[in-house]
């Protein structure tokens, strides 16, 4: 297997990067499932990357998450059930809404997994088949709470979705929010150690990665994938391509238009995720000290998110930033160097294309303003102790990702662009297959279990879990693209 990487780094969003003497991995900051029994873990001890060089440590058990909604903060632990008896203690007029509301989380979730095997591949069409998931997050949340501000922390999480909660399928929240029941992980040293990982067992399998390397075409012969060629003019062959570019890349730009069909007219209808404006921060305070952990720290203006997210998809941030997530990587990874404390701010903002220039130095610096008076908001001071500050935007993300119009997400999961009315990971020839957020879950869970499915597809093997340990013959070893 060749895996063909365009940018300078391999692993996409997981990869990590030195910006002013400091490291930042601006895609992961927390994972689920990784406790003793965790699905995630189970998948990747099966593909022999958890052998000591990568290695996750829990992020605070007492408050994974921090929800801080029109100044109340709200502490989510590990573990579902301590989390509803410390909502109800905080709404005891609510407590039985609060765990009816978990409930039907855990049987969403259930239902969705049982349906996962042997057709994981198929699990994000369960609201059509069991019609009564095709509720949205917000329609449970109204159904089971009343109080405002409850609801809002129930959707604090909503974030790993960018979308309101009104227009965030139950399905697919479900999927979600269980992945965190017990808790939150970080690989130690970064995520990049997730990637050094990956490309040790490639390569101990006879598989090769080449960075800087663009595709700018997929090649077909008779009717089938043949391989790629990439800028320059070389030509890869291969019996496979896999194609982890976002679909609208591949049906818009790498295959001939003679094979795109209603793909490229479906990828430019597609409504895609917002784009993330990031901010890599690294400020010579005590933060520990100061009572901050390894939490994320979710700040919201008010309690309604919807409308804050609503807003957040269709415009740039106004004077004040009405949402924004914070994490201090440099408490969460305990291979963290002595020194500043790295600190990553994330907000969303639709896409609007710039090219570099003096307007675009404008628009960054206006944009760490904002950034950077809300991280004031969580951590009073924080400007006084900053030693280094970037900011990435939108054409941040398409440069160094690819990512279509910068989307954090892939396209937008709401409830008419999922399951069958999203991207089939399978292409409209023989021999492409697709992987990646655009296809069947966004975040690293869905995007991993989404690359299963494309080694099931391409092996002929009858499930996905048969890939986990499963010989590749040489002859049927794909290009990656």
């Amino acid at each position: 297997m060749l895996v063909l990487e365009q940018h300078y780094l391999p692993g996409g969003w997981c990869h990590s990067f030195n910006l002013g003497g400091h490291r930042f991995s601006p895609g992961i900051h927390y994972l689920g499932d990784l406790g003793p029994n965790g699905q995630l873990r189970g998948m990747l001890q099966s593909l022999g990357v958890l052998d000591g060089s990568l290695q996750f440590d829990p992020i605070n058990p007492d408050g994974f998450d921090h929800y801080l909604i029109g100044g109340e903060r709200f502490d989510q632990p590990r573990g579902i059930d301590r989390w509803v008896s410390r909502l109800g203690d905080r709404f005891p007029a609510e407590r039985e809404g609060i765990a009816r509301y978990f409930k039907t989380l855990k049987q969403v979730a259930a239902d969705l997994q049982a349906m996962g095997d042997p057709k994981l591949g198929d699990y994000l069409a369960a609201p059509f088949k069991l019609p009564r998931l095709l509720r949205s997050l917000g329609g449970l949340i109204d159904s089971c709470v009343k109080e405002p501000l409850l609801k809002a922390v129930l959707a604090g999480q909503v974030g790993n979705h960018g979308l309101a909660p009104s227009r965030t399928p139950l399905a697919i929240h479900a999927m979600m929010a269980s992945h965190y029941f017990e808790g939150g992980w970080y690989p130690r040293g970064g995520s990049k150690q997730i990637v050094k990982a990956f490309i040790g067992q490639l390569k101990a399998h006879g598989g090769a990665i080449r960075t800087r390397a663009r595709v700018q075409r997929i090649l077909v012969e008779k009717g089938r994938a043949c391989g790629v060629e990439l800028e320059g003019g070389e030509r890869i062959d291969a019996h496979d391509v896999i194609a982890n570019a976002d679909p609208a890349v591949v049906y818009t730009q790498l295959l001939d238009e003679r094979y795109r069909g209603r793909l490229e007219r479906k990828a430019h209808q597609m409504e895609y995720s917002t784009p993330m404006v990031s901010g890599f921060c690294a400020v010579d305070l005590d933060l520990e000290a100061m009572g901050y952990d390894s939490g994320n720290y979710w700040l919201y203006r008010d309690a309604d998110l919807d409308g804050v997210y609503t807003r957040a998809a269709t415009r740039q941030p106004g004077d004040e930033l009405e949402l924004m997530f914070l994490s201090i990587s440099s408490l969460k990874d305990r291979s963290h160097r002595a020194g500043p404390h790295t600190v990553e701010l994330l907000t969303p903002a639709m896409f609007a294309p710039m090219e570099r220039g003096e307007a675009y130095a404008a628009h960054k610096k206006e944009l760490g303003e904002k950034l950077l008076a809300a991280a004031e908001r969580i951590i009073p001071g924080f400007r006084s102790g900053l030693k280094f500050f970037e900011v990435g935007t939108a054409q941040t993300n398409v440069h160094f990702c690819n990512a279509w119009r910068g989307a954090a997400y892939g396209t937008a999961k709401t409830r008419w662009q999922i399951g069958p009315f999203g991207f089939n990971q399978r292409g409209p020839i023989k021999g492409l297959t697709l992987c990646g957020a655009s296809t069947l879950a966004h975040g690293y869970a869905g995007a991993s279990f989404s690359g299963l499915i494309a080694a099931q597809q391409v092996l002929n093997l009858p499930k996905p879990d048969a890939v986990l340990g499963h010989h590749v013959p040489p002859q049927l070893a794909p290009a990656h693209a």
